[in-house]
């Protein structure tokens, strides 16, 4: 039987192996720089060539729109990418768990469809324990897909940390006039509300894992 890389040139058979790695290690792709440097190839128009090659046969897709826009296609269609889970976030009560810097520290990782991700970088996961968030679809054992990010607009579902105690909670974001209100999503619980100088946004969720 013919495979996608039955033809293809050492090079470029590096080039997609090289592309693979680097997502499963950083969660989004690198770019043409990058896969030159890494390869050790003379020049970026020699990369985008044998990335031409590997595009025309249907081994990776590429957005030229965007620097990173590189995704591997896997054989059947299906894509995915790899990425950190983090320690558990609470869904209810604030519960302390590690920042998304811990994500090169040897934690459990996750495959996740590639389209959550969609090139963006900094990309974790948080289990989810309680079910302040349940309204959202999101229980108790869920997995959490996060973005580290120190900013979000009112709606954003995020993880914040809550200063006075150091401990980090999964709420909606809210900017009031005087204060921060962090909604849950279960019609049994109270909003948290603090000052702005008292918390900061962590991460903010990209999409759920539902637990089997």
């Amino acid at each position: 039987m013919r495979t996608r890389e039955a033809g293809l040139s050492e090079k470029q058979i590096k080039l997609r192996i090289f592309i693979q790695k680097f997502l499963d290690e950083h969660a989004y792709p690198p770019t043409v720089r990058d896969i030159q440097h890494a390869c050790g190839i003379s020049s970026t128009s020699v990369v985008d060539y044998n990335l031409n090659i590997l595009e025309e046969r249907g081994v990776i897709k590429r957005n030229p729109d965007i620097s990173r826009g590189i995704e591997v296609v896997a054989i059947g269609g299906k894509r995915t990418v790899r990425i950190p889970v983090l320690s558990a976030i609470a869904a209810g009560e604030p519960l302390p768990v590690p920042d998304a810097g811990a994500a090169s520290r040897g934690h459990d990782t996750y495959d996740i469809p590639q389209e959550i991700v969609a090139g963006k970088a900094n990309v974790y996961a948080l289990r989810v324990k309680g079910t302040s968030m349940i309204d959202a679809l999101i229980d108790d054992g869920d997995l959490v897909v996060m973005q580290q990010t120190s900013s979000a607009d009112n709606g954003d579902m995020v993880a914040a940390r809550l200063k006075l105690d150091n401990s980090f909670t999964l709420k909606r974001f809210y900017k009031e006039p005087t204060r921060i209100r962090l909604q849950p999503a279960n019609s049994q619980m109270q909003p948290i509300y603090v000052r702005p100088e008292d918390m900061d946004i962590q991460g903010r969720v990209l999409g759920v894992i539902r637990k089997l």
